[in-house]
């Protein structure tokens, strides 16, 4: 089964004169994108990647996770951005095949954090995974030098060349003068693959491997979307009616994307969406805010703000065709709550008619939306669903104008920061 777009509750916001009027910009785009003939072409490796992906080296990756979880009691994974979000949203999703807990850190700066995380691992055996092009990127790198004297005290030289995975360039930089010098294991980054695009390079992949994800189905997954996402026919590709969508609703004053799902194990999976266009389309004074929320929690309180707020939104849901594990709904003889009338129903029932309900009020209270439906909580929809909305947010972008794959506003902050902090 493919991912599916319902597009009903864009009618009169979008007509289909409106998709035949942008189809020249689109073919434009697709062209760009394609021959690699437009902006950023350096770094649109993750266009063909799952189809490039050789087979013995998935073999390989889950050849390590079988060694490493036989001696480890979890994993720490070093990275942020997309070196972060992308293992942790498919760990969420995937929670039913994770067989070795995966901690985090070099995501945020927060003492408290680091420190209780440390104090947690300190009766464990312990594997880390850093994750950084260059080594030098402030928060991974000073996770790492805190963490690498954590477990130079916990480990000698030898069981640290087993217990340190580095993936970083291939050739220079910190981080591979580190690995080189202690004789850690090490995978090399993808040059022509940007950081948000990165879930199923190295930077992803390893990790996912040694928590016990099955990335033969990621990857087989995205080449399953690879094949039907890369035509230029926008009746039958849904990536491109669902970047046509975006844009078009951009064009009339709809400037805030609000990704909602029913399902927690997708939270994350939204945090990956949020960097991945954020940091894709805002630039040059341009791009949708990105914005996600939880359902039904999320509807008990800023659900009043979709209903009745200012109306320069739309938004798309994300829902999962078959959940896999159902609770039934109990009958009661005294029926107080008066909800007898689902007794018997898998929860999961309820779940999606509140999903109807949501859709169909917010579209009366004047906010376009679409729902993109995919098939299972496993690995091979997830691989579908990442390259649906990498493929998705390249054509927006070109559409829009930017460069999809640069991000040159994250330096101001890093900027001010190193001199703050006296560093060159």
């Amino acid at each position: 089964m493919e991912i599916k777009l319902d597009r009903q509750y864009l009618k009169g916001y979008i007509e289909d004169k409106d998709y035949t009027q942008l189809l020249p910009e689109i073919q434009e785009a697709h062209d760009n994108l394609e021959k690699k003939t437009g902006k950023g072409a350096e770094f649109t490796g993750w266009l063909d990647l799952p189809h490039r992906i050789k087979d013995s080296f998935l073999d390989e990756l889950v050849e390590l996770g079988e060694e490493i979880r036989a001696n480890s009691d979890c994993l720490l994974s070093i990275g942020i951005g997309g070196s972060y979000v992308g293992i942790h949203a498919s760990l969420e999703f995937l929670i039913a095949e994770q067989k070795l807990p995966v901690h985090y850190a070099g995501h945020n700066l927060s003492s408290g954090y680091l420190y209780h995380l440390l104090k947690r691992l300190e009766d464990k055996d312990v594997t880390v995974v850093v994750i950084s092009k260059s080594g030098t990127t402030t928060e991974p790198a000073l996770a790492f030098r805190i963490v690498k004297k954590f477990m130079e005290e916990k480990y000698t030289s030898a069981e640290l060349k087993k217990r340190i995975i580095c993936i970083t360039d291939a050739e220079r930089g910190a981080l591979r003068t580190i690995a080189d010098k202690e004789g850690y294991r090490s995978f090399s980054i993808n040059n022509d693959v940007g950081g948000r695009f990165s879930i199923m390079t190295p930077a992803g992949l390893v990790p996912l491997a040694i928590a016990g994800i099955d990335i033969k189905a990621l990857i087989q997954g995205a080449r399953k979307a690879q094949m039907y996402c890369s035509k230029m026919d926008l009746k039958k590709n849904i990536a491109y009616q669902y970047a046509a969508a975006r844009s078009i609703l951009y064009r009339q004053n709809k400037t805030i994307e609000v990704l909602s799902t029913f399902y927690q194990r997708l939270s994350y999976v939204e945090e990956w969406w949020k960097q991945l266009f954020g940091e894709s389309e805002g630039k040059d004074g341009k791009g949708i805010f990105p914005t996600s929320l939880s359902f039904t929690t999320d509807l008990h309180s800023m659900g009043q703000l979709i209903q009745e707020g200012a109306r320069n939104m739309f938004e798309t849901f994300l829902l999962v065709d078959r959940t896999g594990h159902g609770v039934v709904i109990p009958s009661d003889n005294e029926n107080l709550d008066n909800f007898n009338c689902v007794a018997g129903q898998d929860l999961d029932y309820v779940n999606r008619q509140a999903h109807k309900a949501t859709a169909k009020a917010h579209y009366d209270g004047g906010v376009p939306n679409m729902t993109i439906t995919i098939p299972h909580f496993d690995a091979h929809s997830l691989g579908q669903l990442y390259y649906f909305f990498e493929k998705a947010v390249a054509i927006k972008g070109y559409l829009l104008g930017v460069n999809p794959f640069d991000q040159p506003g994250v330096e101001a902050y890093k900027t001010n920061m190193f001199d703050l902090l006296g560093r060159e």
